[in-house]
Parts: C-alpha cells; structure tokens; sequence
C-alpha cells in the first residue's frame, strides 16, 4: 500500500472512528512505528564512565537494534555507536532478576549493576540483591528466558 493511500485511510479512520483507529489503519499499511525509548531516556554509557545513572538529552540520540538511546554527550553517543553491545543493557532494559524467573518487567534505569563488564537494569532494589547473590546463575537463567521472551509482552 503507497503511503499516500495509508495516508488516506488513517485521516478516514480518524473521521470515521478516532486517533486509534488511524493508528491501527496507519500499522496495518507499514508505516514505521516509533522506536521505543531505551533505559527511559538514561545515558547507557554513563553507568561504565560516571558510575551513574545518568539522564541523557534529545539532542543525544541514537537508534541501536530497534531502541532509541538518549546520550548525556555527543561523546557518550559516539562510544556507544563505536561499541553497542559493550554499552547497552542485557535484555533490552528489561529487569534481570524478572527474566531470571521468566519474567518481562520493565525495569527502573536507576536500580543497576554492573557485572562482568555487562549492565543489568532491575524493577527494584530486591531483585538487584537477589541477582547479585547468584550473578552467574541468575544471567544464565535470564539469557535463556530472554531467547523466548525478548518478542512476549511486557508486565
């Protein structure tokens, strides 16, 4: 379908229906969707250089395996872009421990660890504890559940 006929019915949908049958119209036809915003707009780098979760800025941004990425600095961004997979979080951002135990729970960008040179973001400071205690057993789990769970819906 061209664009101009998504165009089309999506401004149907809208007089017909509303904004959320346009966005359905719009999703059918393949238009593009917006990327999801990574770690609620944190500075991935940041944790390994400032050793702090750090806000990054719009003007900052970068889109890495389907996730839009906020940087604090154009440096921050260049890093990140010269080695995404040396920056980004396990598991998309999701919590680790939650994935451990076969969960999709999104995660607070300010409770992290990072282990073995890899960053893992949690839902709360319980679940830091818990994985922390069995860092190597809990990422084993957790990258196995990930492999089925990375495309399930999240909690």
């Amino acid at each position: 379908m061209s664009m101009r006929r998504a165009f089309l019915c999506g401004f149907m949908a809208v007089a017909a229906g509303g904004a959320a049958g346009a966005t359905r119209a719009l999703a059918q036809a393949g238009a593009p969707q917006a990327e999801r915003l990574g770690l609620r707009g944190y500075d991935p780098v940041a944790y390994f250089t400032a050793s702090a979760a750090t806000p990054g800025l719009p003007e900052f941004e970068y889109i890495w395996d389907g996730v839009r990425y906020r940087f604090a600095s154009a440096r921050n961004r260049d890093l990140f872009k010269a080695n995404p997979e040396k920056y980004a979080p396990q598991f998309g951002g999701l919590c680790a421990m939650n994935m451990a135990t076969g969960v999709r729970r999104e995660a607070d960008p300010t409770i992290w660890i990072i282990a073995d040179g890899t960053l893992y973001v949690f839902a709360s400071t319980a679940g830091s504890e818990r994985f922390r205690f069995e860092t190597k057993a809990n990422a084993t789990r957790a990258y196995t559940n990930w492999q089925t769970l990375k495309n399930a819906p999240t909690q």
